[in-house]
């Protein structure tokens, strides 16, 4: 289930909302990972990946970036990942439309539009039951959606020196290495087409050329 979210600036951190737990036994629980998520919004850039699951124990951190802004949710490990992004794609949404224009303002203070709580809420209701039919339609419509999203270790990130930029570079070098693949494929394709056919093509052009040189001079 959803057990924390927060929404901050990529640019600075700045923590803009963010989810009111009732249940102070969890607080407690998530009050060390609630920390992490905020070395995790210091690691942030504009080069970060986009969409990233990270995993810490018995929980993983699920983020969307959406112009400038990052929506980060704090989820237990059976919780699934498509409903996550799912939930954070609708925030995303809703507080865009709300509070877009002003994100980047300088004189923001933490927590600013902590009253779109009332909206994170409601909506988390809705993802809490992951059986309910609404959310079984958006499992099977968003499965090859979430498949490619990067999957990393908590401690990787933030206590080996990973930054969450080269997430990105290595995204992007996958990405050159498949197009690179593709190119070669189709290369090497077209030799085997041309020693296949080649002189068969080649004997054919021949007697076209002979055809013509007996008609034009005959």
């Amino acid at each position: 289930m959803v057990k924390y979210t927060v929404i901050a600036r990529v640019s600075d951190g700045l923590p803009l909302a963010a989810s009111v737990e009732d249940d102070q036994n969890g607080e407690a629980e998530l009050a060390d990972y609630k920390n992490k998520a905020k070395l995790l919004f210091k690691k942030m850039n504009e080069n970060s990946e986009e969409r990233c699951s990270i995993e810490s124990g018995n929980y993983y951190f699920h983020y969307l970036i959406q112009q400038g802004v990052c929506y980060m949710t704090i989820c237990e490990r059976s919780y699934p990942r498509q409903f996550a992004f799912s939930y954070l794609e609708e925030l995303a949404k809703e507080f865009s439309m709300s509070y877009g224009n002003e994100v980047e303002k300088r004189n923001l203070r933490p927590y600013a539009f902590v009253k779109f709580d009332t909206f994170m809420q409601k909506t988390k209701r809705v993802y809490q039951n992951t059986r309910t039919q609404h959310n079984l339609d958006r499992l099977n419509t968003e499965l090859n959606e979430v498949a490619n999203i990067m999957t990393k270790n908590l401690e990787n990130v933030l206590w080996r020196g990973e930054g969450l930029e080269k997430m990105s570079s290595l995204s992007d070098q996958l990405r050159y290495e498949s197009q690179k693949y593709k190119k070669s494929a189709r290369d090497l394709n077209l030799q085997l087409l041309l020693r296949k056919y080649g002189p068969l093509v080649f004997i054919f052009i021949i007697i076209l050329l002979v055809l013509y040189w007996r008609l034009w001079w005959y």
